[in-house]
């Protein structure tokens, strides 16, 4: 598999886990009375984030992607829906390279 294309996809289960996070889990906490559901939840989208951004750290250099798209693709795992609209320019990334 693609280096890209497994950036891809952590990026998608990332910025899914962070929307189950966001409109499951809290909700869940606040208006079930079950905290634990945010932090297994939590957890798992700690360990994508991290992945996500060891994997830009490494596409970064590999790919020597420049300062501004680098930046563009952390600042989109911040945002609720950042790595779907992102994916975009990932695939454009992903069939240059292939």
């Amino acid at each position: 598999m693609n280096q890209i294309r497994r950036f891809r996809m952590t990026a998608l289960a990332e910025g899914s886990s962070f929307l189950v996070l966001l409109f499951i889990a809290m909700p869940m906490k606040y208006l079930m009375g079950m905290p634990r559901v945010v932090t297994a939840v939590g957890a798992i989208h700690g360990i994508l984030f991290l992945l996500y951004v060891a994997q830009l750290a490494k596409l970064r250099t590999t790919y020597q992607w420049d300062n501004r798209f680098s930046l563009y693709a952390f600042l989109a795992s911040l945002f609720p829906f950042g790595p779907f609209v992102f994916d975009k320019y990932l695939r454009e990334k992903e069939v240059a390279t292939s």
